[in-house]
């Protein structure tokens, strides 16, 4: 089969693998990339297509394999893995912009509670949301660490106690 054929019949699918393309991806933007790289592969790897085959089968087995081969990727990109002793990066709050009014108010009352926590269980939550591991908690209020531990518990539980209104 010439080149220009080969092209020809792989234009002339372009539409049932774009239907399949928006089968896997269940996005309009994401399906045209996958067809694109799909097309792509195919031309560069068009010595690899045995003539007399199945041309369809042939591109709809790049496009899964492409589209399985990204999914992977990005689900790896966006694993975080974490291998401190005490899960310090699972543990750390997220950042919150506070560009919203009710983001403003709503860390405003978050801190106002937080403030109302007795001195034993709110310096080791603030100290802890700061990101200080529980090993330096400890050393530095002189407290076990397991101690440590139940109060940042007990301080979590009396907030979510107390802010009702933030649960899901």
């Amino acid at each position: 089969m010439s080149k220009s054929d080969f092209n020809q019949q792989v234009i002339s699918l372009k539409q049932p693998l774009e239907y399949f393309a928006l089968h896997l991806t269940m996005n309009e933007e994401d399906a045209k990339d996958l067809l694109q790289d799909t097309i792509v592969k195919a031309l560069v790897y068009k010595e690899k297509f045995q003539e007399r085959t199945n041309l369809k089968a042939w591109l709809y087995t790049i496009m899964k394999n492409t589209f399985i081969n990204n999914y992977r990727r990005k689900t790896k990109a966006n694993t975080i893995i974490d291998q401190t002793e005490d899960l310090y990066y699972l543990n750390t709050s997220s950042r919150s912009d506070g560009e919203h009014p009710e983001t403003t108010y709503a860390v405003r009352e978050i801190r106002k509670k937080i403030g109302q926590l007795e001195e034993e269980y709110r310096r080791p939550f603030e100290m802890h949301n700061k990101g200080f591991k529980y090993k330096e908690i400890a050393e530095e209020l002189s407290l076990p660490i397991g101690t440590v531990k139940s109060r940042i518990f007990l301080a979590r539980r009396k907030l979510m106690s107390a802010l009702t209104d933030y649960q899901p």
